[in-house]
């Protein structure tokens, strides 16, 4: 993962729950969305399988990830696979430190101000506030009162109309799933409707 590119487009989606046999045109929408970063969540079926399959479709037009990693089996399966950036929903300290070490960015989730500070001492890339939807964009201008160093990554509730507000009161990424990745959307290979969706979070920030 390329930090430097991944900052002048700081979004990340979340895909979880798709299934293989539409991955191929999935990942060509998400690219011709204008996405640049992609993480597929280790507690999809076969997600080893999906992301080698996702990275033979995208080759360098997509960077991707592997999300929802608890374990250091999941972090093992992950990279075997080619996920180049790791995220979780919180902070698992073995997974961390061996990112750190092997220099593979790294993304655990905290919601309170303890639990910010402990994932960036412990060496995250960022730390990916969630459940964000449940404290808002305000939330992120407190915690960058006291953690003014430390970088956050917005993660759940992220919209089109509120990610500016999220860039304003201090987040330095975002981060969208369920609500572009729809399950309708999915189960119908509607995949011109997600391109939107994602396009809609692309002009939005590039605003």
């Amino acid at each position: 993962m390329d930090l430097v590119n991944f900052k002048k487009k700081p979004i990340l989606g979340i895909l979880r729950g798709v299934k293989a046999d539409i991955i191929e045109p999935l990942i060509e929408a998400v690219i011709s969305a204008g996405l640049e970063t992609l993480e597929i969540t280790m507690n999809t079926a076969y997600a080893p399988e999906l992301i080698r399959k996702a990275k033979k479709v995208c080759g360098d037009r997509l960077t991707l990830g592997a999300g929802t990693v608890l374990t250091m089996q999941d972090l093992k399966l992950a990279l075997q696979s080619g996920a180049s950036f790791i995220v979780m929903p919180m902070l698992v300290n073995d997974i961390v430190d061996y990112c750190v070490n092997n220099k593979i960015p790294v993304f655990p989730g905290a919601l309170t101000p303890q639990e910010v500070y402990q994932a960036h001492d412990a060496g995250a890339t960022m730390v990916k506030v969630f459940p964000a939807r449940f404290f808002g964009p305000e939330y992120f201008r407190e915690l960058k009162g006291p953690f003014n160093n430390i970088e956050l990554l917005a993660c759940s509730g992220i919209t089109p109309d509120n990610l500016k507000d999220y860039f304003a009161n201090g987040a330095s990424a975002v981060s969208f799933g369920a609500s572009v990745f729809r399950k309708d959307w999915l189960a119908k290979g509607d995949f011109n409707s997600i391109a939107q969706a994602i396009k809609n979070f692309i002009d939005t920030w590039n605003k």
